[in-house]
């Protein structure tokens, strides 16, 4: 897989670096957009999503979707695609991109494959010998992930079939009432995680939020709106329970079709928000269940529409690069996996101790199956003129990592989604590595990882935004 993956990596690169970022004078066309949806719902009993033990799907509170919107300005086109999933495999987004280029114009190197981080959807399958559960395979696991890359590029050539010249608006809302960050200085001196509500030994929060709400409308000339995409921070997990479901963005799409028209698509994408949820520490009431995602949805919504008047257009050129970032493990003892496998094996979560004894224990055989070699990640920038960028970072990115890259960006509106083209797990900043807790443990990738991804996105912004002034004159 390692081999087939960087030599598919380098074949869609080269004309990638040779083509979008050469700042040739792009032609006449006008811009098209074409956006569309396609029905990802697995079948029921198909194990779930999203926390340390199984459980099978009992039925379906709303389906799950792929929403693409493609993008073609100046022979140049690019696809935007988010799942209702808890991630993003590298090798469906690979698959999928195969697919698309076979049918499409569009390079798989142009493809933007994000997740919704749904605790909600269906497990997928990886390339690792070590499967879910410890007794075989799952064929329902299989199959779903086998039909996936498939049901993705069904969503893009629908899409790219709709093109039609179209305009785009950008603009950055802001909503600080539904996302915290969920790390606490406590006073016994530790930083904790999820410390419960109305807990007396919180201190204050160990970290900020991004309170930016990204706003995209794409509107067909002389018609009404195609679409919106919608970028926030905050971690999807509002729901739980054992019925499929895409949670806040299902309510979200509701409230913005009940407006805009029901055949609106609504494409949402997660921003950094590796430490931060939707959790208010400080109010007592409870917080959980599809009444607080739509609660959610509603005032997101909201947060959208009072934006819609300030709504800037982008106009080209449209362009697209991206890097491979090796990233250094984090540290395992050869000591380490055997214990590991006992718990993995074991799978005991009860209580919080244990609890964190499989993340530990998880962490660690990830990171043994590497078998000393960094993990190869990839950064992607799809830019729109000088105003707007796409930036699609691998992993749960700590929100102090997206404000760093988001402020350092040449471009006005900047939308960071995660959990894009694969995934490692949780990438921390620096900062926070010594003070430890959930998500450091879990972290796959050692200190520093997070300020190497925002560092290669910069440049790549940068360059892009230089290029485009050159352009100009």
């Amino acid at each position: 897989m390692k081999h087939f993956e960087k030599s598919f990596c380098c074949r869609l690169l080269i004309p990638l670096l040779l083509g979008s970022c050469a700042f040739d004078p792009p032609d006449a066309r006008a811009l098209q957009v074409g956006m569309a949806q396609v029905r990802i719902t697995p079948p029921l009993q198909t194990p779930m999503a999203g926390y340390y033990h199984e459980r099978g799907a009992a039925g379906v509170h709303d389906d799950l979707y792929a929403r693409a919107i493609v993008i073609e300005e100046g022979g140049v086109k690019v696809a935007l695609v988010s799942l209702d999933l808890i991630t993003t495999r590298r090798h469906h987004v690979l698959a999928a991109r195969q697919a698309i280029e076979a049918r499409t114009a569009i390079p798989g190197s142009h493809v933007m494959i994000s997740a919704t981080h749904a605790h909600t959807g269906p497990i997928l399958a990886t390339m690792s010998a070590r499967r879910i559960g410890q007794d075989g395979v799952n064929s329902l696991v299989d199959e779903y992930s086998e039909a996936l890359p498939h049901w993705i590029a069904e969503a893009v050539v629908e899409a790219d079939r709709r093109l039609a010249e179209a305009s785009v608006h950008a603009g950055m809302g802001t909503e600080e009432s539904l996302a915290f960050n969920r790390r606490f200085h406590m006073t016994d001196g530790s930083v904790g995680w999820n410390p419960g509500k109305l807990n007396p030994k919180i201190i204050k929060a160990a970290g900020p939020i991004d309170p930016d709400v990204g706003v995209v409308r794409f509107q067909k000339q002389g018609a009404g709106v195609l679409g919106v995409y919608v970028n926030y921070a905050v971690h999807l997990d509002n729901v739980g329970g054992d019925f499929f479901s895409a949670d806040l963005p299902f309510a979200l799409s509701h409230s913005l079709g009940q407006v805009l028209g029901e055949d609106l698509i609504t494409v949402y994408t997660t921003g950094a928000c590796g430490d931060v949820n939707h959790v208010d520490v400080g109010w007592g009431e409870p917080q959980k269940g599809h009444g607080n995602a739509a609660r959610m949805g509603v005032v997101l919504a909201g947060s959208v529409l009072k934006t819609w008047p300030e709504l800037v257009q982008v106009n080209g050129p449209l362009r697209v690069t991206s890097e491979i970032v090796e990233l250094p493990l984090a540290p395992v003892e050869e000591a380490e996996i055997e214990l590991a496998r006992t718990v993995v094996r074991d799978g005991n979560d009860r209580g919080r101790a244990n609890f964190m004894k499989l993340v530990k224990a998880h962490q660690v055989l990830d990171v043994a199956d590497q078998q000393g070699e960094p993990w190869a990640v990839e950064v992607q920038v799809i830019t729109l003129g000088n105003g707007l960028a796409w930036v699609a970072l691998p992993g749960e990115i700590f929100v102090q990592l997206g404000l760093d890259l988001k402020l350092d960006s040449p471009f006005r509106y900047t939308m960071v989604a995660e959990l894009a083209n694969g995934s490692i797990g949780y990438v921390p900043n620096v900062r926070a590595y010594p003070q430890g807790n959930y998500e450091v443990v879990s972290a796959r990738c050692a200190v520093g990882s997070g300020e190497k991804l925002v560092g290669a996105a910069i440049g790549m912004l940068k360059r892009i935004h230089s290029g485009n002034r050159a352009l100009a004159k």
